[in-house]
């Protein structure tokens, strides 16, 4: 949803030159050290608490390792935005509002190649997680010898190469890095929504087993419902991490496509760069809701 439609390299080059330049910065001069303070409070809590998420899952047991790794993944790609995106995008504030704008240029062009990488990671490792809990429920007893440790490392570099790939090709050709965007953005969305809408259907149908089961006869056992009732809140926990990005990038997918429809002004320059600070906000909740999975997971082990 970051992804803007650029469509030729002149036009890649149109972002950078307008937001670096006087006409329509002097409008909201007195904006741009606001958000620059707002985003480099939530750097300090996107590295600080994507660290000690970090440090969680290194001493959590209890996870499977190739979840434990997609979690990784996606706390590392939060923890890159604090490190990396957010202090680029508040150098090109600041800059814009001292007027340096041969500084401006040069933060705005890393910060795009940057973003297009990072949020690209994490689409594809949020989908990789829906799809890990999908085989998780289908596989069963087979899941833990189809999904390993060695294929989910081969997964996830293959992401980041691909992404930076992707975002680096940015300096030669944007229509390149902005169609990998789009295909990434619809290729994920149709795999997670199939993902969890399979999900749901398989719950329902062994909840009706269950139920028929337990009219028929006293089942033998306790594991099969725990096991359930485990899975179910990794689901959640995961499903939770979905909902979460979608809130935070979707009115900068709005912004973006509204502004490829209207001259763009003053206000809608605003207005996209606080949502890019909405879409940088996801990186310091999320090490929150690593914490709840963490927690529930641990609950039920005890």
């Amino acid at each position: 949803m970051l992804f803007k439609n650029f469509t030729e390299g002149e036009e890649g080059k149109a972002l950078e030159q307008m937001f670096c330049s006087a006409n329509l910065t002097d409008t909201i001069h007195d904006q741009l050290p606001i958000l620059a303070v707002l985003n480099i409070f939530l750097s300090i809590t996107a590295f600080l608490g994507n660290i000690l998420i970090l440090v969680a899952l290194h001493k959590e047991s209890s996870l499977h390792p190739p979840s434990k790794l997609l979690f990784r993944s996606l706390a590392t790609t939060d923890l890159c935005v604090g490190l990396i995106s957010e202090p680029l995008n508040v150098v090109s504030w600041i800059s814009a509002h001292r007027e340096r704008w041969d500084i401006c240029r040069y933060a705005i062009k890393s910060s795009v190649i940057a973003g297009y990488s990072l949020v690209s990671v994490s689409l594809l490792t949020l989908t990789a997680i829906s799809v890990d809990r999908l085989l998780a429920l289908m596989l069963r007893l087979r899941y833990r010898n189809v999904v390993t440790l060695r294929r989910a490392y081969v997964i996830v570099v293959g992401f980041w190469v691909v992404s930076t790939i992707a975002s680096i090709m940015s300096f030669w050709n944007y229509l390149i890095t902005a169609t990998y965007g789009q295909i990434v953005q619809v290729l994920c969305l149709i795999t997670t929504v199939f993902s969890y809408t399979r999900i749901f259907f398989i719950l329902r149908h062994h909840d009706r087993q269950v139920h028929n089961q337990v009219r028929r006869e006293q089942p033998s056992g306790q594991t099969t419902p725990m096991n359930i009732a485990r899975y179910r809140k990794a689901v959640s926990s995961a499903l939770w991490l979905q909902l979460t990005l979608v809130v935070c990038y979707l009115p900068v997918g709005v912004v973006e496509t509204l502004s490829t429809r209207v001259e763009l002004s003053p206000s809608v320059l605003l207005a996209r760069e606080f949502t890019i600070t909405l879409v940088y906000l996801n990186s310091s909740i999320n090490p929150i809701l690593y914490c709840w999975k963490i927690r529930e997971v641990n609950k039920d082990n005890q």
